[in-house]
Formats: structure tokens, sequence, C-alpha cells
């Protein structure tokens, strides 16, 4: 009689959490490098809002407003983490080889997003108050 490992599953022998690490990994190897890019460009975007206006933002450089910069980076990139809850199940779905180039459309609309949303922030909450 031929022991079966309960661990296995699928004519292939892969365990489940096998190719869930292999579904992560393809993800991570998609996502991370270009997380670079997304900071650059919303870090572009500020620069671009601070050298435009420079006189104006001149009196909001203080230590407090770095702070609130280190916390809207991180909050930003918490948000570019939400690429992964559909990432991930997309590449277990029937439609698995068309979401590679999905991808790229998800990546896009997260990134002007993104975008749009540094550009609200600065222009409505924060360029009017400044210098007040």
């Amino acid at each position: 009689m031929e022991a079966t490992n309960p661990a296995q599953s699928g004519p292939s022998g892969k365990s489940p959490a096998g190719s869930f690490r292999e579904l992560l990994a393809d993800a991570i190897r998609f996502w991370e490098p270009r997380r670079i890019i997304y900071n650059l460009i919303l870090a572009a975007a500020t620069m671009t809002w601070l050298v435009a206006t420079w006189p104006h933002f001149r009196p909001a450089l203080t230590w407090d407003s770095l702070l609130f910069l280190v916390v809207a980076a991180l909050l930003a990139n918490a948000c570019y983490c939400a690429a992964y809850l559909v990432d991930i199940p997309m590449q277990c779905s029937a439609v698995s080889r068309a979401w590679r180039w999905g991808r790229w459309g998800l990546w896009l609309a997260g990134m002007l997003f993104g975008l749009l949303l540094a550009n609200y922030w600065i222009a409505d909450e924060i360029y009017p108050y400044v210098g007040r």
C-alpha cells in the first residue's frame, strides 16, 4: 500500500503553500521594481509644487511638515501594496495569461490615482493655508 502525503495536492505534487509562494514571488518581481518609479513620480510632483511656488511654501518648511511628508510617503506606499490584493487572485483565475498585460493597466491606473491624490492634497489642503 502506498502512503500519500496530505500536504501534496494535484497531479503536480506541489503543495498549496508552494504555489502561493510562487504567485507571491511573481507578484513581487513585477510590483516592487515599479514601486521605485511610483515613489519617484510622486516625489517629482511634490518637488514641482515646492519649486514652482517657492515663495509661498517657504514658511511651511518646518520639522513638523517634514514629519507629515514622511507619514504621507508611508501611506502612499501602503496604498501601493493594495495591488497585491488584486494581483494574486487574478493570477489564480482563468484569465491569468491576459492578466500579465492587465497588471500594467492596474499599475498605470494606480499611479495616476496616486498622482491625482498627491496633487489634490497639495492644491486643496496645503497650498491655500500656507503663508497665512
